[in-house]
C-alpha cells in the first residue's frame, strides 16, 4: 500500500478491517454449504454468531477509514458516497439478518446474509472492476468510482439471483 500519513497515524482500523473481512469472507463462504449446514446445525449457528461481530467489525472499520483517511489521489468525492453507502448497507444487512433468524425467519436472514457477503466480497471482485475498468476507460476520478461501485453493484446482482432461486 502506499504510504499515507493517515494510516502510520491510526493502523488500528486498517489491522482491524484486514483481519475482520478476512475471517468475514473466508468463514462465511462454509455458511452456503448446504451439506455443512445440515450436518452441523450447531457448527453453523456458533459460526455465525463469530460472524455477525466480524461482519460489523470489517463495515464499521472500512466507514471509520472512509470517514477520516485520505486518498492516495486526493479526495473522491462519489467514491466517497459509494463507501458510505455500502458499507452502511453491509452493517445494515447483518443487522436485518440477525434480527431476522432472532425471529426464526430463515428465508429472510439467508437473503440478509447473502447480501451482506456478497457486499464483503467487494473488494475480491474490485480487483477485477478496476483492473479492466480503469484499463479501458482511464483513471479519472470518476472512473475509479464508478469502478469500486460496479463490483458492489455486480456482486448484488448475483447474490439476489441466488436468493431468488
Amino acid at each position: 500500500m502506499p504510504a499515507r500519513q493517515s494510516i502510520d497515524d491510526s493502523p488500528l482500523p486498517v489491522a482491524v478491517h484486514i483481519v475482520c473481512s478476512l475471517l468475514f469472507v473466508a468463514l462465511g463462504a462454509l455458511q452456503f454449504s448446504a451439506g455443512l449446514r445440515r450436518r452441523r446445525l450447531r457448527w453453523h449457528r456458533y459460526s455465525g454468531r463469530l460472524l455477525v461481530p466480524l461482519g460489523l467489525l470489517a463495515a464499521f472499520s472500512a466507514l471509520w477509514m472512509n470517514q477520516f483517511y485520505e486518498l492516495p489521489d486526493g479526495p473522491n468525492p462519489l467514491l466517497y458516497v459509494f463507501r458510505l453507502v455500502f458499507g452502511t448497507a453491509m452493517a445494515a444487512s447483518i443487522v436485518v439478518g440477525f434480527l431476522a433468524v432472532r425471529r426464526r425467519d430463515i428465508r429472510s436472514h439467508r437473503a440478509w446474509m447473502i447480501r451482506a457477503y456478497a457486499i464483503g466480497l467487494g473488494a475480491g471482485t474490485q480487483a477485477f472492476t478496476i483492473g479492466f475498468g480503469e484499463g479501458i476507460f482511464g483513471t479519472t476520478e470518476v472512473t475509479t468510482a464508478l469502478c469500486h461501485a460496479a463490483a458492489w453493484v455486480i456482486n448484488l446482482a448475483v447474490a439476489e439471483r441466488a436468493i431468488r432461486r
